[in-house]
């Protein structure tokens, strides 16, 4: 099940799919231009066709053969952020088949900082189209023995890069004349952006627009969600067998929870995203009445983080 990079490459060559670690989250990768990949990549993790995939590229120039405009403000990001975990909603070429993209007409395309993506890209030829590798609205897989519990049988092979050192999703922005929208935060910030645009006019969408339908990844009001039932408010009396996922110091009432695992005891950000992922998984191997959460400071990394959280609840 475990493949080296050489492996990697030759199966998904050969229209295979294969999860590839990411500093984010691993992925599950096909040949973005391959529809039979793509639906592959699909059916492996019960993903619904209409939710677009995001494409992963491993140089600059790859920018241009998928994406047929590209504005300023997105070439400055991508000059600042790349590689990184930034991925960007463009207008697409034709040569992106429609299935890669969810029917829209516009590619979500990112450069993993994971130097072990980038050269399992190269070694393949081509972009490949790589979400989270799960299945579709649970947990997402930060390790991986993550993968392999969870699409061990359905899929081709599974590249072993160790545990993710980001651990949330990427930042996913679009363009409205010209100007960046926030439509699923992560690690690089809504802060980050505006200061290389000089710029407080971001706008950032936290739901799913109704009139529109999906316009990106990540959106859907249920998604990243553990087994357990997980709930975002604190309870004033703490059911029994129920878990707490913390962050910094404990509340008042922690003694009262049959396990508790803490972000981060330090109150940091980049440490408690790092652990998110990880932590739920844990949480699911002990069979708990339910899962109570700690939203952090709705700032930076915390923005991301509680994103996840609240989707991961389904609220």
């Amino acid at each position: 099940m475990y493949v080296s990079l050489d492996e990697a490459a030759e199966i998904l060559k050969k229209s295979g799919i294969v999860a590839i670690p990411t500093e984010t989250v691993y992925g599950l990768a096909g040949n973005a231009f391959c529809e039979t990949a793509i639906a592959r990549i699909f059916a492996a993790k019960e993903r619904p066709f209409f939710d677009p995939l995001i494409v992963h590229i491993a140089e600059f120039e790859e920018l241009d053969n998928l994406a047929a405009e590209v504005p300023k403000s997105a070439r400055l990001m991508a000059e600042k952020f790349w590689p990184g975990p930034l991925t960007m909603i463009l207008p697409k070429k034709e040569n992106v088949p429609n299935l890669t993209t969810g029917g829209l007409s516009a590619v979500a395309i990112r450069m993993p900082k994971k130097q072990m993506a980038r050269d399992i890209i190269k070694l393949a030829g081509f972009a490949l189209a790589a979400p989270s590798a799960n299945m579709f609205q649970h947990i997402s897989p930060t390790s991986p023995e993550h993968v392999l519990e969870q699409l061990g049988s359905r899929i081709d092979g599974i590249v072993d890069g160790g545990v993710c050192e980001v651990g949330v999703e990427s930042t996913v922005v679009g363009f409205e004349n010209e100007m960046p929208v926030i439509y699923r935060p992560g690690a690089v910030t809504s802060e980050m952006i505006a200061e290389l645009l000089n710029s407080s006019q971001l706008q950032i969408l936290n739901s799913q627009p109704k009139k529109t339908g999906i316009v990106s990844p990540g959106l859907l009001q249920k998604h990243y969600s553990p087994n357990t039932p997980l709930y975002i408010e604190l309870p004033s009396e703490v059911p029994s067998n129920s878990g707490l996922l913390a962050f910094g110091e404990l509340p008042a009432n922690s003694k009262d929870f049959a396990k508790i695992l803490n972000l981060s005891e330090s109150g940091n950000p980049t440490e408690a995203a790092a652990n998110l992922y990880g932590m739920l998984h844990k949480f699911d191997s002990c069979r708990l009445s339910g899962i109570y959460v700690t939203l952090l400071p709705q700032a930076g990394l915390g923005n991301a983080i509680n994103d996840r959280l609240i989707r991961a609840a389904g609220s």
